[in-house]
């Protein structure tokens, strides 16, 4: 810190209250950088800047960024608990336990308020009375998942679109997977059922499921009731067959979730581990760079954050080591399940033997993640020198373009960071200022767009790969010197090989540099910047084809006589495609708000013409 910030901090911190609260911690920019909570806000904060030099490297990083810190007084330290995982949430500071949207990890939801509810594979856990189920490691785990709930139980396999223009029962109703209340007069407690015994099965409590049934399968053998009798045989079996390849770790059959933490250098690795009724029914890792708080606060953190977004608490949480606060972390989950919820360190038993287990798999994930980033930064390293780069390539941003002779022109950008992708920070493109087809022009509209933004630009790429060779690299540099940009990083171009030619490979080239740039031996270089550009030219083809699929189905709809914008989007919203209106018969129009039998005829004989 400068002195004259460490004398306002210092004046600041004198004046600070010793009630209990948050802290944000803010640098230069004014940008917060951290969020803490504190029993007592004065004490914890003198913490920081008059003992600062004893701490570990990188909490003095930490408190050398440090320009200004706001507080925020509680009336009690479990207000400040809740109010400091909200502001985490919103703010996602840098050096604090943030963890990642789990959007990339698909999981199972169920809408119990619906008559006959469904389940369906979703990315995003959403704030609502849904139930969800997950997430899964994988869309492989979460697919397999849901294969044996429609095969194991009579729910409905249809989408609700599907499920309220449905005329006649599907294959799954003739083969006795399904009730089939899309058409017929099915009893909702019966259906209810279905989705109780489903919703057993995924907390784990297939053991219990299997007595049920088989209770099932003697009542029904007793009344000679033997089709039946039959049908409950093949679901205890595949129960069982589940059941099989699970693990049993514990012989109490109780539900737990236990935590582990591994930490080495900049990486902090969480693992936890589910067990539902006694068997092992998930692993999950969770990584964290430049994490600063010490390890029982890492972990404290990480369980108020896990259990804000999953419905299921277990009546017990194991940990490898007590967090921070542990009577309050403790106080907070007991509120949240609406029951007690025991938070215990084990110190002998089969549960001393499943936290071993996590840490073992925390430490193995954290020493597989150090051994892939170092792979990772010795590559860019290598590709910062063949580019001849003042630092090395992090975050590398590529643009590209697609349109079809100069309709529906769009760009898209994609980001790769420590050489892997980063989706959540793609960004599309419509051009908006050129009409006609020139590509150069949708580049230099698209450049102007992503870095005229001032300090709202930032982060800049430490690499900027535009597709298209010296002529959409001659407009980058262009654009970067007009913003004033130039020397705040690197740009390259990438152009397809011209086979007609004798080229035998794609070209790299740079500013002032007449010829592309030459891998020889490292052509593994070559083909990580062919694989960004491969990436950006997907999302853009993608981003175009659905731009036009808007169009053309927008253009379809608005040639039709009698059907204006209400008539369109209850059309678009309840069919969603053309092709699903063309499939549809007169009734199924005819049955839309605002629809007769001649509106519905017209549709009908325009689409189809």
């Amino acid at each position: 810190m400068k002195a004259e910030t460490e004398a306002d901090i210092h004046d600041k911190l004198a004046r600070t209250s010793h009630d209990p609260g948050v802290y944000l911690m803010k640098d230069l920019d004014g940008k917060i950088i951290y969020i803490g909570k504190a029993r007592n806000l004065k004490k914890r904060l003198a913490s920081y800047f008059k003992n600062s030099g004893i701490h570990d490297a990188k909490f003095n990083i930490l408190v050398h960024k440090i320009a200004d810190f706001e507080t925020i007084i509680t009336r009690t330290e479990k207000e400040a608990l809740i109010l400091e995982s909200n502001l985490i949430k919103r703010h996602r500071p840098r050096y604090n336990v943030v963890l990642k949207d789990d959007k990339r990890y698909p999981s199972l939801r169920i809408d119990i308020k619906d008559k006959y509810p469904n389940f369906s594979i979703v990315r995003k856990i959403g704030e609502d009375d849904a139930l969800y189920f997950g997430p899964f490691a994988s869309a492989r785990a979460v697919r397999e998942t849901l294969r044996v709930i429609n095969k194991t139980f009579k729910l409905r396999k249809c989408k609700a679109k599907d499920f309220k223009t449905r005329t006649r029962p599907c294959l799954h109703c003739q083969m006795e997977g399904c009730l089939a209340p899309c058409c017929l007069d099915v009893d909702p407690d019966l259906y209810q059922e279905q989705v109780n015994e489903a919703i057993m099965f995924l907390r784990g409590r297939t053991p219990n499921l299997i007595r049920k049934v088989k209770k099932q399968m003697a009542a029904a053998a007793e009344t000679h009731n033997f089709e039946r009798a039959a049908r409950l045989r093949d679901k205890i079996y595949s129960l069982e067959r589940t059941i099989e390849k699970q693990i049993a770790v514990t012989t109490d059959f109780k539900d737990r979730d236990i935590f582990a933490l591994a930490q080495e250098a900049d990486w902090s690795v969480i693992t936890v581990l589910s067990v539902r009724g006694g068997f092992l029914t998930g692993t999950r890792h969770y990584d964290f760079t430049e994490v600063v708080p010490a390890a029982p606060e890492v972990i404290a953190a990480f369980i108020r954050q896990y259990y804000q977004r999953h419905t299921f608490i277990p009546d017990e949480v194991l940990v490898s080591m007590m967090p921070e606060d542990a009577d309050l972390t403790e106080d907070w989950l007991r509120s949240l399940k609406g029951k007690k919820v025991r938070l215990h360190q084990p110190v002998r038993g089969e549960k001393l033997r499943l936290t071993k287990l996590a840490e073992h798999n925390a430490l193995n994930e954290l020493r597989n993640l150090m051994a892939s980033r170092t792979a990772e930064m010795e590559l860019l390293m290598r590709l910062q020198a063949k580019l001849g780069m003042v630092r090395p390539p992090v975050r590398i941003e590529c643009f590209d373009n697609s349109n079809i002779s100069g309709t529906e022109a769009v760009a898209a950008m994609v980001v790769f960071e420590h050489a892997q992708v980063r989706k959540d920070l793609y960004r599309k493109y419509r051009i908006r200022s050129v009409s006609g087809h020139d590509d150069y022009a949708y580049m230099q509209e698209v450049l102007e767009r992503r870095f005229a933004k001032g300090e709202d630009a930032r982060p800049y790429p430490d690499l900027l790969m535009v597709d298209g060779g010296k002529g959409q690299l001659n407009i980058a540099l262009a654009v970067i010197r007009e913003l004033e940009l130039e020397g705040e990083f690197d740009v390259i171009g990438i152009a397809k090989k011209d086979e007609s030619k004798g080229e035998t490979q794609d070209k790299i080239f740079k500013p002032a540099r007449a010829n592309p740039v030459g891998f020889g031996r490292e052509g593994d270089l070559l083909l990580f910047l062919q694989r960004i550009r491969d990436e950006a030219h997907r999302f853009a083809i993608s981003y175009h084809r659905q731009r036009r699929q808007k169009k053309s189905l927008q253009s379809a709809l608005d040639t039709i006589p009698g059907v204006g914008k209400k008539r369109k989007a209850a059309l678009l919203t309840h069919f969603k495609s053309v092709k699903n209106i063309r499939a549809a018969d007169i009734d199924q129009i005819m049955a839309l708000p605002g629809f007769n039998r001649k509106v519905a005829e017209t549709i009908k004989r325009s689409l189809n013409n």
